[in-house]
């Protein structure tokens, strides 16, 4: 991996394709750069062909890590880990990264009250995710007459997970829609942080205990048999 890394840098520098990484060996053309050992020490200004036979002598790669400097500076490092490592500390970055999403809910003002309980049990879900909720009250026909009934509404969708969320955008008139906004109480952060935790224990539930669910699978079967028998 790291030897495709820097066959890769390499070929990039030979005029493959524009690049901003940074010179490295025989790319380097200065007559002296201020070297900087691969633990980190101050070994001075030193001579380019000095500095690459010490990079050749360490088996390690000379890259310029400053050169806007006069003299500029150079380090000794394995150059093709190097990159390796700062591209998976990036790709780690990206995966934590937190993203603001918006969900929508669409309910009508006459809904049923099963239905509520089903639209309110996803806005639950969302706002425990970190998410912000954009609830929509669709009107039709003669209900546009009556906005009192999707305000209402959600008043009460707002009272009821008011534990997990607040009202970030206060309901408002939008053509045939009345809109409101619900922001969660807890970060995206906050609650991915969670769900990690919530899955590192199941893991290790499941690891401490690997015959339960073998168990609960065996109880099942058994009592097949018997409710058959019953049956008879």
């Amino acid at each position: 991996m790291y030897a495709a890394v820097r066959q890769t840098a390499a070929w990039c520098y030979r005029g493959g394709s524009i690049s901003a990484e940074p010179r490295i060996n025989d790319r380097i053309r200065v007559p002296e750069v201020r070297l900087v050992g691969p633990s980190g020490e101050q070994v001075g200004i030193v001579p380019l062909a000095k500095a690459l036979e010490l990079a050749q002598e360490y088996d390690l790669d000379l890259v310029e890590v400053a050169a806007n400097a006069r003299p500029p500076v150079c380090k000794l490092m394995d150059y093709g880990k190097f990159k390796y490592e700062s591209a998976m500390k990036a790709r780690e970055a990206r995966k934590n990264q937190a993203h603001t999403v918006i969900k929508e809910m669409k309910l009508r003002p006459k809904i049923d009250p099963h239905d509520y309980d089903t639209k309110k049990g996803h806005v639950v879900r969302f706002l425990k995710q970190g998410d912000k909720v954009k609830i929509t009250i669709m009107f039709r026909g003669r209900e546009q007459s009556r906005p009192e009934l999707g305000y209402r509404l959600l008043q009460r969708l707002a009272e009821d997970v008011q534990d997990l969320g607040f009202v970030e955008s206060n309901p408002k008139q939008d053509g045939r829609n009345m809109i409101m906004v619900l922001g969660p109480h807890k970060k995206k952060t906050e609650a991915m942080a969670e769900a990690r935790q919530a899955q590192e224990a199941r893991k290790a539930e499941a690891k401490a205990h690997p015959g339960r669910s073998q168990n609960a699978a065996e109880a099942e079967t058994t009592e097949a048999p018997a409710e058959a028998s019953a049956e008879a």
